[in-house]
């Protein structure tokens, strides 16, 4: 006769999350058809959303389901509350299909007011990870039922990937659309490499495009960083895009990288590594070429580095750099 007072308290409903995780199924059949009238206004409720959230996780399949019907028709007004969202995207893992492609439609025409809303962008997330999540399961043709998301983006990625909300919904496609939805959006991608590996929000876009986007994408992608090497390892941003490229590229594509460093020159005629060691951001860089260097490329960056040791080891980075390489190749600098 108090599920719901007890669920619109902090301790209340802690308690009874609790106890869901243990109960008996008839236990859990009454205080579910008790909590069902007020189901939605618990869903927005600061603790009364985490009592729906553990029905999702521990009801029974008709209560999950149950449960989940109550948010069709309010899937978008749901999902741009603080509290409400974190319930939809419940939903959307544990609905049946069919519910599951009503929820989702809702977004339809909604897809930029949520894409750029703090909480709205997650359920958005969601919506592709859960309709290509169980397409792959069931072996249903799901994507179709999130096309509406890629059209929404189409002519505006760049500037998407350049946003703190949107930027991590085009990640989410990356990893879990099929070819037929990425290649556009990396399309796009791809004619704004420079400008998105500078960005603050793009840059975590460019890693994921060298980790899920085509063979042809990276190529590209790693003769923008040779090409632009000493530039990009300054950055803040895109010093991140670097190190990536370092971990992701193939031997080949590693060591025109490490060949670069250790054969090209900054104006003045220093050496490339010379400036890299002593940088506030491309010393990480030059750390990140010594982790996956081959033993012949770390023999040719410990010379370099040696033969102007005095001059580095008056940089804090310097300094650290070469007592590292001390450590690996047990010699003095």
């Amino acid at each position: 006769g108090h599920t719901v007072q007890f669920c619109r308290d902090q301790h209340g409903s802690r308690f009874i999350q609790q106890k869901l995780e243990v109960a008996s199924e008839a236990e859990k059949a009454a205080f579910f058809e008790e909590v069902v009238p007020h189901a939605q206004s618990l869903m927005t409720d600061v603790f009364g959303n985490y009592v729906i959230q553990k029905l999702f996780d521990h009801g029974g399949p008709d209560q999950r389901e149950n449960l989940a019907s109550f948010l069709v028709g309010h899937a978008v007004q749901l999902s741009l509350q603080m509290y409400g969202c974190r319930v939809v995207q419940k939903a959307l893992e544990f609905a049946s299909i069919d519910t599951l492609i009503a929820l989702v439609s809702e977004f339809s025409g909604q897809v930029m007011k949520c894409v750029q809303d703090q909480n709205g962008n997650h359920v958005i997330q969601k919506c592709i990870e859960v309709v290509c999540a169980t397409a792959k399961a069931e072996g249903a043709y799901l994507h179709s039922h999130i096309q509406f998301i890629i059209d929404a983006f189409m002519g505006q990625v760049e500037k998407l990937s350049t946003h703190a909300y949107g930027c991590r919904v085009i990640q989410r496609i990356l990893e879990h659309c099929i070819d037929a939805q990425r290649d556009p959006v990396l399309e796009e991608i791809r004619n704004s490499f420079s400008a998105l590996i500078q960005d603050q929000y793009g840059n975590y876009v460019i890693q994921h495009v060298l980790k899920h986007g085509r063979p042809s994408d990276r190529v590209m992608l790693m003769n923008e960083v040779r090409v632009h090497l000493l530039p990009y390892s300054q950055h803040k941003f895109a010093s991140n895009v670097v190190e990536k490229c370092l971990q992701y590229g193939t031997r080949e594509e590693r060591g025109a990288l490490i060949h670069h460093l250790t054969h090209g020159h900054a104006e003045g005629q220093a050496s490339l590594l010379q400036v890299m060691v002593c940088d506030p951001y491309a010393n990480y860089v030059v750390q990140k070429i010594i982790d996956v260097a081959d033993a012949e490329q770390r023999e040719g960056i410990i010379t370099e580095i040696r033969a102007h040791a005095a001059q580095l080891k008056r940089y804090t980075f310097g300094k650290h750099i070469i007592s590292r390489l001390e450590k690996i190749s047990g010699k003095k600098m």
